[in-house]
């Protein structure tokens, strides 16, 4: 077969199409790393998942810095709740907890309670506290009654 241009010929491009593959060589290894790279991803997930923030998190003190991934538990003295948004803050004698409005919709909260956080460390107006951002990282135990 000719081409109409350059008279050359090509062999059958029919032919050429079922000798080859999809993929050239390079393209199966770029291939094979983006699946191996996707199945790590999802294992570490599924580990990490797993292990929950425990092993991540360090107990709160007021040395604690910005962005860190604290655990802190006490009794509860009093919670306020913010005229605006709905959000909680909740005052220990040694630590405050702000629980937002979506979080503090699935607990329930008493005075006496004592509650066990996991957080992120923030500063807000100069004072340190515990930023709560899921249910899940909260255990409340309900104040003894005698």
């Amino acid at each position: 077969m000719l081409t109409l241009l350059t008279y050359e010929p090509v062999g059958d491009i029919n032919n050429h199409f079922q000798n080859s593959s999809m993929l050239e060589r390079q393209e199966r290894a770029a291939l094979g790393l983006l699946v191996g790279v996707v199945i790590t991803v999802i294992v570490a997930h599924l580990i990490l998942g797993s292990l929950g923030k425990a092993p991540f998190a360090t107990p709160f003190t007021n040395d604690s810095t910005d962005g860190e991934l604290v655990i802190a538990s006490g009794t509860i003295d009093h919670l306020i709740i913010t005229q605006n948004g709905g959000h909680t803050n909740v005052y220990t004698d040694s630590f405050t907890i702000f629980i937002p409005s979506h979080v503090v919709q699935e607990l329930t909260l008493q005075k006496g309670d004592v509650i066990s956080v996991y957080g992120i460390v923030q500063t807000y107006r100069g004072k340190k506290e515990i930023l709560v951002s899921s249910a899940h990282d909260v255990s409340v135990a309900p104040a003894k009654t005698q």
